[in-house]
């Protein structure tokens, strides 16, 4: 009698990951870009804590808002040229007239195609959320990072 070896119902051999979850690898863009975002925001967070406790921060595709082309953006959209990459969105009330917080939201997908590399997206990230904050503290952006003068450039 003759009895065949499977390793599963295809006869493919073993399936699963290559790549053990540690690996930077193992993310998906998506998530990848999720963590550069919370990176980029850390050292922000760090020294302005006091103030950042009620700001929320979140990552969506693209945006989702119609603006003219031609019209001049508000202070509360990071961009480049007509190109939304980020937006500030302050405290209000939603549908069901609860409260919500103010939040950041960064919009991942023009990030990713302004950038050449991890290098470039940490730096644009970076120049985004310092812009953002600043408005939300009312502040201007050199004060809450100083390299806001170099970026300015």
């Amino acid at each position: 009698m003759h009895t065949r070896r499977r390793h599963d119902a295809r006869g493919r051999g073993l399936r699963g990951p290559l790549l053990p979850p540690e690996t930077p690898r193992w993310r998906s863009r998506a998530e990848a870009f999720d963590q550069a975002v919370l990176d980029a925001y850390a050292p922000i967070e760090e020294r302005w804590r006091a103030n950042l406790t009620h700001l929320d921060i979140a990552v969506d595709t693209v945006p989702r808002m119609h603006l003219d082309p031609a019209a001049l953006l508000p202070e509360e959209i990071a961009s480049d040229g007509p190109v939304p990459l980020g937006r500030l969105i302050p405290a209000g009330v939603d549908e069901r007239g609860r409260p919500t917080r103010p939040r950041i939201v960064i919009f991942r997908r023009p990030v990713e195609l302004r950038a050449l590399g991890p290098a470039e997206t940490e730096d644009l990230l970076a120049r985004i959320l310092v812009q953002l904050v600043a408005v939300h503290l009312n502040m201007p952006p050199e004060e809450i990072d100083p390299r806001w003068e170099r970026w300015a450039d």
